[in-house]
């Protein structure tokens, strides 16, 4: 009976989530094999049990695993570089998603004020302005972030390049790489962002901005095969979906 009700409970809550992608269709999945396995439960051997036992713990323990450390933060608060990694924009304004990485920076800005912002993204597909541009505006008219104490990375399309390309403006602004730098972005994404990161070039502290709880098992279904895409290395990481 647990089983059919994680099931149920999980298929009700894939129609609260307002967006379809990736992470929709694997908890949508989930979901009809949880059910179907908890309806014919009775009927079905003992191997097969201990073989969907296997199955279900490896992606909870690898969930359980980004969780804890998504919620684990190790800012020290004296960083010279916050970097804000980019999310999906709607139109002019930040997607509810991407505001809350913009305010957990902002937070950190105001006990850090001579830190700098760097907040980094691309144009996405119909948009009129960029990632870091909306980013931006956002951090500077909605929490009144100096201006001169944002950056702005706009070419990029992926949280990869989000990296790669804000390095570059850095070495550049800095004109050496003897400068602190704290990731910000959503809690669930965070060991792949540090990941990531490190293989930037950056030594870095982590921050992770809180989610919409319902939309929790989306999101780190989809995540935990991401992770596992960046750690083969896979060019797969450049063309990311934007959260």
């Amino acid at each position: 009976m647990i089983i059919l009700a994680a099931g149920i409970l999980l298929l009700v809550n894939v129609f609260f989530v307002p967006r379809v992608n990736i992470g929709w269709y694997l908890q949508f999945g989930l979901s009809f094999a949880l059910i179907a396995y908890g309806v014919f439960f009775h009927k079905i051997q003992k191997k097969l049990h201990i073989a969907a036992l296997a199955l279900f713990l490896v992606p909870a323990i690898f969930t359980s695993f980004l969780a804890i450390y998504g919620n684990l933060n190790t800012a020290r608060h004296d960083e010279d570089v916050v970097i804000v990694l980019g999310a999906a924009i709607r139109g002019e304004y930040p997607s509810n998603f991407l505001a809350r990485r913009l305010n957990t920076a902002a937070d950190y800005w105001e006990q850090n004020p001579d830190s700098y912002i760097m907040v980094t993204g691309g144009l996405g597909e119909g948009q009129q302005f960029t990632e870091a541009h909306v980013m931006a505006r956002f951090l500077h008219e909605q929490r009144g972030i100096p201006r001169e104490r944002i950056l702005q990375e706009g070419r990029s399309i992926s949280t990869e390049e989000n990296l790669l390309f804000a390095r570059e403006i850095l070495r550049e602004h800095f004109g050496h790489d003897d400068y602190t730098v704290v990731v910000v972005t959503s809690n669930f994404h965070l060991y792949r962002a540090v990941h990531l990161a490190r293989q930037a070039g950056f030594t870095t502290t982590r921050l992770g901005a809180p989610v919409q709880w319902f939309t929790l098992p989306m999101y780190y279904l989809r995540e935990m095969f991401s992770v596992m895409n960046a750690w083969v290395g896979s060019p797969l990481t450049r063309h990311e979906i934007r959260l």
